[in-house]
């Protein structure tokens, strides 16, 4: 199987196969540690209509071989592009290079949400406020932002190249969701209900992002219906036995490995908070390892490398489909 086929078959919930369960990654920002390249979201672009096109396409190229190496060196299955800059034509001509670089072999997404999130905290009070004085205007665009954001899916799906979105408006703190279930349900789940079904119906995968607690909120999240959730947040006291036990039958999981220990922890906590992770998310299928979050500027490199030994020697399957002891 290519790495995008492995992805795919974890979406969709298919039974595993031999080999190794799936990985990717959010973000990888570690590419000056990793490669002595500065990451594409980090670069400054400002000047970029005023250069030659010879510049543009050395900066594509670069771009497009920092995503690839990143891939091919730490074995993702998918790639999560950061265009920069964003401009639509631009996004369209790195997938462009990415596709031709590597045929099919990568999953490509972008970021496609456009449903309401924790807002910023300079914006929260009046925020709130507007949800409650102004329902209608609040709830207007909301509608406003997924006809836009399905627009552009349709612009995306007819160019070809990409396989989906990952939808990453956070709607949880650690202690629960920003909104009640009910305002959530009232501001929110109609919204994210009808984005996600558009993207599916452009033939695109769908991957609903959400730190933080979730489980006040996690039946109104798969009934969405995303193809996967990331990312099973332990930090916000997610338990993926837990939500394996509960909906791992209807929608694909991804993380719950503890991005806080591989900042904080020891190195026994992060191989444990791997090994959990697999040992919970990877029987029956749909499940895809990554950390709970990304692997994030001014995570250890070292760290990261840890939990991807730990993948290495546990996350196998059988011939049967079975969990193979390390």
């Amino acid at each position: 199987m290519t790495h995008k086929e492995r992805f795919v078959h974890a979406l969709e919930h298919r039974p595993p196969v031999a080999g190794r369960v799936p990985h990717f990654e959010l973000v990888f920002y570690l590419t000056m540690e990793a490669f002595g390249r500065v990451h594409p979201s980090h670069r400054s672009y400002g000047q970029w209509d005023q250069m030659e096109e010879k510049e543009r396409q050395l900066h594509r190229a670069d771009m497009a071989d920092i995503y690839l190496a990143t891939a091919q060196r730490y074995e993702h299955d998918a790639i999560f592009l950061h265009p920069n800059p964003g401009h639509e034509e631009e996004t369209f001509r790195l997938i462009d290079l990415i596709r031709a670089r590597s045929g099919d072999e990568y999953f490509l997404m972008l970021h496609g949400d456009a449903t309401y999130g924790v807002p910023s905290g300079a914006h929260m009070v009046d925020w709130s406020a507007r949800l409650a004085d102004e329902p209608g205007k609040v709830k207007d665009e909301a509608a406003r932002q997924v006809d836009q954001a399905l627009l552009r899916g349709e612009r995306f799906a007819r160019h070809g190249g990409l396989d989906g979105f990952a939808l990453c408006a956070d709607y949880c703190f650690n202690s629960g969701p920003f909104l009640s279930p009910g305002w959530f349900d009232d501001f929110v789940t109609p919204y994210l209900t009808r984005l996600i079904r558009g993207y599916r119906d452009q033939g695109l995968y769908v991957i609903k992002h959400t730190d933080g607690n979730i489980m006040p909120i996690l039946e109104a999240l798969v009934e969405a219906p995303p193809h996967a959730l990331h990312s099973i947040d332990p930090q916000g006291g997610v338990d993926l036995a837990e939500v394996k036990r509960r909906i791992g039958d209807r929608v694909c999981l991804i993380g719950n490995v503890n991005c806080g220990l591989l900042d904080s922890g020891t190195d026994d906590e992060c191989v444990a908070s791997a090994r959990y992770a697999l040992r919970h998310g990877m029987p029956g299928g749909g499940y895809v390892f990554s950390t709970s979050n990304c692997v994030y500027t001014g995570m250890s490199l070292a760290r990261y490398e840890l939990i991807l030994d730990v993948w290495r020697r546990e996350g196998n399957y059988g011939p049967r489909g079975e969990v193979l002891a390390a």
